[in-house]
């Protein structure tokens, strides 16, 4: 049964589990147990062990219990499927206000406006939002999610996972309704582009070289030929006009550049610290969702 360390990202056997028998970098800041720091290294592995510092964390201090046995803890390594999840609920969600209230109504639920930046929910919503009259925007960005997103939440952990995903559809959305706002236009965004290249990216940092085996056709490429070719398309269609001007016009361009720059900046802060793979496969057997603890283990959330 593999384990995976909570602190550098590895997965390991039974024997390797302990951060002291596979050199985790996480050891280099804890003191020995028992030394004049006091601190005592959490494995990650076993809930007896616990930090003597009094120093928890703020779910801890707020008495919300994030632990295998806490209601939380079915979100640990599950939330790739969370986010994709909410994503489709709010797709069938705007088909129903679209279909029973009004368009100015589903605007100012879904949609982020630079008429409207102080509608602060929609900095949200706008992430799980996509253009109701299509499948391929969703379905474009869930594949995205669904193939990097489980690999980014297996060796950042859930919680970082999380900040990361929404940090970045949050910043994504706010730049592209700013130069929008510069421009006098005012058509909006929505859509978890951003967040979803902001993973691509991440992996691209962490490993240029992995290689991507595509759907269609079947070969393996490099997961920076992929990253580079959406980084053009995005300065491409910046250039030639971000509020449906140009030929590649009527897409949110600069969100999708301000998700990759995320990515790389935080890929950069955390390279060398975990470890990531070679090769994977797009619809190859990973793991689903599971139960607390989720597919990827004792993560950090």
């Amino acid at each position: 049964m593999p384990y995976q360390c909570r602190h550098c990202g590895g997965t390991f056997c039974a024997d390797h589990r302990l951060p002291e028998n596979h050199g985790c970098p996480g050891l280099e800041s804890w003191g020995e147990p028992g030394g004049g720091g006091g601190a005592v290294f959490d494995s990650g592995f076993d809930d007896n062990v616990v930090d003597e510092s009094g120093s928890g964390g703020i779910a801890e201090r707020l008495g919300i219990d994030t632990g295998p046995g806490g209601a939380l803890g079915y979100f640990r390594g599950n939330m790739t499927y969370v986010f994709l999840g909410a994503m489709w609920i709010t797709f069938f969600l705007q088909i129903m206000v679209l279909s029973f209230g009004s368009q100015q109504l589903h605007q100012t639920i879904f949609v982020i406006h630079p008429n409207n930046p102080e509608y602060v929910w929609t900095w949200v919503t706008s992430i799980f939002s996509h253009a109701p009259g299509s499948l391929f925007h969703i379905a474009g960005n869930s594949i995205i999610i669904f193939f990097f997103g489980r690999i980014v939440e297996q060796y950042i952990g859930s919680r970082d996972f999380t900040l990361l995903f929404l940090g970045s559809g949050i910043l994504a959305g706010l730049g592209q309704i700013t130069i929008q706002a510069v421009q006098g236009d005012a058509f909006g965004a929505l859509g978890a582009s951003g967040a979803a290249l902001a993973i691509m990216a991440v992996l691209t940092v962490l490993n240029p070289n992995l290689r991507v085996i595509l759907l269609i056709p079947p070969v393996p490429v490099p997961i920076w030929i992929i990253t580079g070719f959406y980084a053009l398309l995005s300065i491409t269609g910046a250039l030639g006009g971000l509020g449906g001007s140009g030929f590649l016009g009527g897409v949110a361009h600069v969100a999708h550049g301000v998700g990759l720059l995320i990515g790389f900046f935080y890929g950069y802060r955390v390279k060398g610290k975990i470890a990531t793979p070679s090769q994977m496969q797009m619809g190859s057997g990973r793991r689903g969702p599971g139960g607390p603890g989720g597919p990827g283990g004792r993560g950090p959330f």
